[in-house]
């Protein structure tokens, strides 16, 4: 196991030792580092798709896997194990180049139901050792360290238990990176610093030490774009950045971010500001044999319903329902349909049968690639008003709504499908629409809807 900034050892977390320098910190010795603060905890899963494939299917460990949406040489990869990294294959690589990297590489099906399961074991070993503030992804978590593990030392051991913990309660594939710093955004940027299995410190009184090694677009927030943009302003490093007053990064942004940028920077902590749901929606690249117009449909069919189940999970109705799709030759269309405050499965399925005939004709009844459902402009049905001026399609829906929920209680008892609206597709994975986004974690339930 390695750690960084520090240099430490796991088999040197005995912080009684003296050293007089620690990497980028100058230190009379232990005193030193029990006095030096950190406060934040960030732990990134180490290629988490492919350490959970590695764990759940023993013969996989050691050999080099590409996790895939779908069984196609045109797809890329989501996830690769680090023995497929080590070929160049990463996330994002195309498989037909996957496979000349590297010619043993082993193609694996994403299961997305089996990354949350695993996930939620995780994050129930994790609070074992400290408590959660934030779940920022899938295989991402921060933790704002208790007083009595804010001095390094402490954090260092707490670390060291907590990789020791998902080896032993979790599996042995499964491997983290921890950062520790004052703040969770350089926490974060630490645990980038050593992958796999890394641990990593950036208290305040080492700054901006190994920082200036980095390159723009390591820093979170600090795109491709963001960074053409901080070159127009003459800004090409991080030591240009971090030489830069606040005020400056503000207009260079065009918003406040650019201020919160430099104090992130220096280890202030920046509050967090929470956002709430605005859209929800359900996304699939459709299996070969489901690329007719006819199956497609199906698939967009079932894709409404999940979506809707997801909203009425929440507490919301939606005022805008949108569906898109993309063609096999190229090409794309879609319809976006306003509505009166709707939460009911048998809304959006009339409103998508009668868009779907004129999607179709946009794209000359071509066979499709994807197909796409969004509901939005969300409101709470708590502060539901209603509608003045209903009309008889809007008395039925208590009907409708009470419809939809004894289908989302029928399939919860009893299994998925057990209740569905027309012919229900089969796919690859044996699930529709439900797969972990960058900033999202699905229900367990929605696997089994």
């Amino acid at each position: 196991m390695r750690s960084g900034l520090f240099g430490y050892k796991e088999q040197m977390v005995n912080f009684d030792t003296p050293r007089s320098m620690i990497r980028g910190i100058s230190c009379q010795g232990s005193e030193s580092i029990v006095q030096t603060k950190v406060k934040w905890l960030f732990l990134d899963l180490n290629s988490f798709f492919a350490s959970v494939e590695q764990q759940d299917r023993p013969e996989l460990r050691g050999k080099p896997i590409a996790v895939v949406p779908l069984e196609s040489d045109h797809t890329c990869a989501i996830a690769a194990s680090y023995e497929a990294k080590a070929y160049g294959v990463k996330t994002g690589t195309i498989i037909r180049d996957a496979k000349q990297l590297c010619p043993k590489l082993v193609i694996v099906p994403a299961r997305h139901d089996i990354y949350v399961t695993y996930h939620h074991r995780i994050m129930e070993e994790i609070v074992r050792h400290t408590p959660l503030t934030r779940i920022e992804s899938i295989d991402e978590m921060s933790s704002r360290l208790l007083p009595n593990r804010q001095n390094l030392a402490a954090a260092m051991a707490l670390s060291y238990q907590i990789k020791a913990g998902l080896r032993e309660n979790v599996g042995e594939a499964i491997r983290c990176s921890i950062g520790l710093a004052d703040n969770a955004w350089l926490a974060k940027v630490a645990t980038d610093m050593e992958k796999p299995d890394g641990l990593v410190a950036l208290p305040t009184r080492g700054l901006p030490g190994r920082l200036f090694d980095l390159r723009l677009t390591d820093l979170p927030g600090i795109g491709k774009n963001m960074e053409r943009r901080l070159n127009r302003a003459g800004l090409w490093t991080v030591e240009d950045l971090w030489n830069t007053a606040p005020k400056q990064l503000r207009a260079i942004w065009g918003s406040v971010e650019g201020e919160k940028m430099w104090h992130r920077l220096r280890g202030l902590d920046v509050p967090h500001t929470e956002t709430s749901t605005s859209v929800v929606g359900h996304s699939r690249v459709l299996d070969p044999v489901l690329r007719d117009p006819d199956k497609a449909l199906e698939v967009a069919r079932r894709l409404t319903t999940k979506a809707c189940g997801r909203m009425r999970r929440k507490g919301y109705m939606a005022t805008w329902f949108s569906a898109s799709a993309k063609g096999v030759l190229g090409g794309q269309t879609g319809r976006d349909i306003r509505l009166s405050e709707t939460d009911d499965n048998i809304t959006f399925i009339r409103i998508l049968h009668q868009i779907w005939p004129l999607m179709m004709r946009d794209m000359h009844h071509q066979r499709l690639k994807k197909v796409s459902v969004t509901l939005s402009g969300l409101r709470e049905r708590q502060l539901s008003t209603g509608d003045l001026f209903e009309t008889a399609e809007m008395s039925a829906k208590p009907l409708h709504l009470a419809l939809s929920h004894s289908m989302d209680q029928l399939n919860s008892k009893f299994g998925a499908n057990t209740v569905f609206f027309g012919h229900n597709p089969k796919t690859q994975a044996g699930y529709l629409g439900t797969k972990i986004a960058f900033n999202r974690i699905p229900d367990t339930q929605e696997f089994y809807e």
